[in-house]
């Protein structure tokens, strides 16, 4: 089910820095895997950015001798930004308290990311139904697909 409602379109997009994801998300170093986010429009579509360094913990145990960034990970990248472009297309009401992630469905890894890429998480809303939302998003590494997958997520309101 799509929700057919009328949508304005925006004069310019919106963005949000570190310190907005921060206020947006409860996620802390090492788990907070988006360093900003770009290119909101409203609740439909945004792109997250992380730039992928190899001082991150994760590198130490998968793959040492060849890191590449666990896939897992991609898909929280991907669930983090569409947390914050929920989140921030409320900016009239009061934040939620939290972003349960809740699905996962069509997960495909194209090919590896190692330290130094820089991954673009472009998320597109699918539907909205309530406080769910479902995306479908593309993990991108200099316009390559290196990671796709379909969400949902739930707002919950304080």
């Amino acid at each position: 089910m799509t929700d057919d409602t009328p949508r304005a379109t925006p004069t310019e997009l919106g963005s949000a820095d570190i310190m907005q994801i921060m206020a947006y998300l409860p996620h802390r170093y090492p788990f907070l895997l988006v360093d900003r986010v770009i290119d909101m429009d409203g609740d439909r579509s945004g792109v997250g950015i992380k730039n992928v360094t190899f001082n991150e913990p994760h590198f130490q145990g998968h793959f040492p001798a060849a890191p590449v960034m666990p896939g897992v990970l991609l898909i929280e990248g991907m669930a983090q930004t569409a947390g914050v472009i929920s989140i921030a297309a409320r900016a009239s009401t009061p934040a939620p308290r939290v972003v349960y992630f809740m699905t996962i469905d069509k997960a495909k890894f194209r090919k590896p990311v190692t330290p130094g890429d820089v991954v673009e998480y472009h998320m597109t809303q699918l539907r909205k139904r309530g406080s769910m939302s479902w995306f479908k998003g593309e993990a991108k590494v200099a316009g390559r697909l290196v990671c796709e997958a379909e969400i949902s997520a739930m707002l919950v309101d304080k």
